[in-house]
């Protein structure tokens, strides 16, 4: 008998694994870690998490301290970017220089990085909240110490994340690597499936399995990257199902939700078939036009969240067989979205153009 899997978080993520589940009839139950009421909990429930970050309300540790909660190892060190970076640091995986930022002289603290620097809170701060880029001149802020780590600023050409998974008999499988577009630290559009070097894809896998491995985890697991000189450098970890596989709902034969629970459920996991050429556009803080669904390959995903400036409040797959056929999508697309997102679709070209 399948276990029923409680999501510690009851937003976007919480609800796709919802719906992922439903057609092997694997209940999914999204709730609210921050609510002050006892959940009807089963000893034999399975709970994951769509947030890394929570209250100790009544639910809160009421999932925490479950039998079955997972990856408590990995919530740990990788929640405080100081605990996450020191991780890297000790299983050799190569992530910018970087330092924590203690009382005392800060500037020497920041001038013993580089001269360029981005300064980021140890907890919380994801999507370009709670960065501050610092350069050598520049007054720092003393509410920085004891708060914040500071990371060295990249010259890198692009990103590209990795999406894998791990069950608990450690079997790992992944997608392919996938470049990514940010603006002011938040994912605007992914785009699946494109030639890399083999060694990048591989020394990606090396590094996700041996974190994966080290922390005993299992579920899905997202790694963020920076691309310098055709070389990798680990940027950050997402314990969880992350926004740039969401190409995979529509893209793979096997989602990243119903791998996550694949692995959670004691599924067999097997290789994610990819086939053809997907991305992946984030609604920021606007609304779809029903005209777009006369787009081949266009898959719309709403959360039903109320619309808010920079809000991600839904995302876009747009999936073909080939990589002429997707471009083909991506224009005719472009045409129907506002002025201000057309950029979105120019940069994705360039990228399936090569």
């Amino acid at each position: 008998m399948l276990p029923r899997i409680v999501v510690a978080g009851n937003g976007q993520l919480g609800q796709m694994l919802q719906q992922a589940g439903a057609p092997l009839q694997l209940e999914v139950m999204p709730v609210d870690p921050n609510a002050d009421i006892e959940l009807g909990l089963r000893p034999d429930d399975v709970i994951t998490v769509e947030i890394e970050h929570w209250s100790d309300s009544v639910s809160g540790l009421q999932l925490k301290q479950h039998p079955n909660f997972r990856n408590a190892a990995a919530l740990h060190a990788v929640i405080d970017r100081q605990r996450q970076k020191a991780l890297l640091d000790r299983l050799d995986v190569p992530t910018s220089p970087w330092v924590s930022l203690e009382s005392g002289d800060l500037n020497a603290q920041l001038e013993s990085v580089a001269d360029k620097v981005i300064v980021k809170r140890r907890r919380g701060g994801y999507d370009g909240r709670g960065q501050w880029r610092w350069q050598k001149g520049d007054q720092p802020e003393a509410e920085w110490a004891g708060e914040c780590i500071a990371e060295a600023m990249i010259p890198f050409s692009h990103e590209v994340s990795l999406v894998g998974a791990r069950n608990a008999a450690g079997e790992k499988v992944f997608y392919p690597l996938t470049r990514n577009w940010h603006e002011n630290g938040i994912l605007r559009a992914s785009v699946s499936n494109l030639q890399v070097p083999a060694q990048q894809q591989k020394d990606a896998e090396d590094w996700l399995g041996r974190i994966m491995d080290d922390e005993d985890y299992i579920g899905v697991m997202a790694m963020e990257c920076f691309v310098v000189d055709g070389k990798l450098l680990v940027n950050e970890l997402a314990p969880r199902v992350h926004n740039s596989g969401h190409w995979t709902q529509e893209g793979s034969a096997i989602s990243q939700f119903q791998l996550h629970l694949r692995a959670l459920a004691d599924l067999p996991l097997i290789t994610p078939p990819v086939d053809g050429a997907s991305v992946m556009y984030n609604l920021l803080g606007r609304n779809w036009k029903p005209e777009w669904l006369q787009v081949p390959g266009v898959h719309v995903h709403w959360y039903g969240k109320e619309i808010r400036p920079g809000r991600k409040v839904g995302h876009v797959n747009i999936c073909r067989a080939d990589q002429a056929s997707l471009i083909e999508s991506l224009k005719a697309l472009q045409a129907l979205v506002d002025d201000e997102d057309k950029i979105v679709f120019e940069w994705s070209i360039d990228q399936l153009q090569g």
